[in-house]
């Protein structure tokens, strides 16, 4: 009898929807909630346990199974956990996958499970209410020490602010939405609900790095940023549909960790520098929690002439770690190297996504009088030069967001094309110099 039960839950397994795990969406979960009639994964099972007034579990597998429970398995299932338990789930929440860090799996489940926060929509009021105020640790940019900070995020007036006192009158820092990402960082900062914060500086990137002990409030902030920056979108383009807006959110990076690297002229030493791959953007820094880049290259398509290498050219000299690769742009050509061949592999994969991927006409705006040139720390960046993308690598018509027309100042202007999606509206074309045609 107790083969029968274990292969009837087997069974169970192999209907649509219960093929991946109910909360993760890893493929063939291995455990099951026998109180909430979910399949779910190890890791997330896990998550469960932590919550057993409302969840018990089960190996499918492994553990004996009663009458009741198969029963219950069999009139529940993910397809209808989610009907229940994520019916108002907004737009904006961002929804974890297997990859994703613990905090945010686990605040998710018991945002589901315990909070039933997407069953009664007023439990959403701390990150949807569009004001939000509270202490995050935050780390100073020079001695690296963390301390408590005053943040304030308020959608009426676009912005993410923090004060050095209490009793401060004016911000330390004003962060515009329009420019603002958010992306989870435990290991990098060294806590596990570790926060990495970035907005644009006298047109540059800037960073900031904060947690909070509790999970929850770290997830309802960062969910709060994903709602002010859903709301800041959906009124600069108000024919996007959530699907195109969702997506522009938040973002993680594609790839991070050292590399070396040498100069434009391929002649000095390689230095040891931590590299972030966000997007398009290659950015080298000398510390992992750097405020600021030391500089930035641009990473096109091979459609624009970019192309991806492993291994240095014959003559190189110079480079501590074995494994090259060479980056060739329009331009010149970008040489680093990695301590090890699992490195090297990763990077190469990282840079080939983005080579092979056509450029989109926003991202052209981001490319903007480089084509492939490095810009480093002191040197105008990319946000502060205009539409001057060299004629071969420009297509010749390129769309744009008639919600752009307002927008008149060089930054705004690249920030906007860069990050936010673009309904069909105007053509601008690549002439010297550029016009606007209907």
């Amino acid at each position: 009898m107790a083969k029968d039960r274990r292969r009837a839950v087997l069974e169970l397994l192999q209907r649509p929807g219960n093929t991946r795990c109910a909360d993760c969406g890893a493929p063939d979960p291995d455990w099951a909630s026998y109180t909430l009639g979910v399949f779910i994964c190890l890791s997330c099972s896990g998550i469960h346990r932590n919550i057993p007034q409302v969840s018990k579990v089960k190996s499918v597998r492994l553990d004996t199974w009663d009458e009741a429970q198969v029963e219950l398995m069999a009139s529940h299932g993910n397809d209808a956990a989610r009907a229940t338990f994520e019916s108002k789930v907004p737009s904006f929440y961002y929804r974890p996958t297997s990859s994703d860090c613990q905090v945010l799996r686990e605040q998710w489940i018991r945002a589901k499970y315990e909070r039933q926060e997407f069953i009664h929509p007023e439990k959403q009021e701390p990150y949807s209410a569009g004001y939000r105020e509270g202490f995050l640790w935050k780390r100073g940019r020079d001695n690296g020490q963390f301390l408590s900070r005053k943040f304030v995020l308020t959608e009426r007036e676009g912005a993410l602010k923090y004060f050095n006192r209490n009793d401060a009158k004016e911000p330390k820092a004003i962060m515009k939405i329009e420019h603002l990402n958010a992306t989870f960082q435990p290991a990098k900062i060294g806590h596990p609900h570790g926060l990495q914060v970035t907005y644009l500086k006298d047109n540059s990137t800037r960073n900031i790095f904060i947690y909070h002990e509790d999970g929850k409030e770290i997830v309802d902030w960062f969910n709060a940023l994903r709602a002010a920056r859903f709301h800041y979108l959906q009124v600069a383009f108000p024919g996007a549909s959530d699907a195109d807006l969702v997506p522009k959110l938040s973002r993680n990076y594609l790839k991070e960790g050292y590399m070396e690297k040498t100069g434009p002229k391929q002649t000095e030493g390689f230095r040891k520098r931590w590299f972030t791959m966000d997007d398009r953007r290659l950015m080298y820094f000398k510390d992992p929690l750097d405020a600021f880049a030391r500089g930035e290259v641009f990473i096109g398509s091979k459609e624009s002439g970019y192309t991806v290498l492993e291994g240095l050219p014959p003559s190189t000299q110079g480079h501590h770690w074995p494994h090259g690769i060479t980056i060739v742009t329009p331009d010149r050509k970008f040489l680093f190297t990695c301590e090890t061949e699992l490195d090297q592999r990763e990077w190469v994969e990282a840079f080939q996504k983005v080579v092979d991927r056509p450029m989109l006409p926003q991202e052209y705006a981001g490319a903007t009088a480089r084509s492939g040139k490095e810009t480093r720390k002191g040197q105008p960046g990319a946000a502060k030069r205009c539409l001057g993308r060299p004629s071969d690598l420009l297509p010749e018509a390129v769309r744009l967001p008639v919600s752009l027309l307002g927008i008149s100042t060089c930054p705004a202007w690249c920030s906007a094309l860069t990050s936010d999606p673009y309904p069909p509206a105007l053509t601008l074309r690549s002439s010297n110099p550029l016009k606007i045609v209907a």
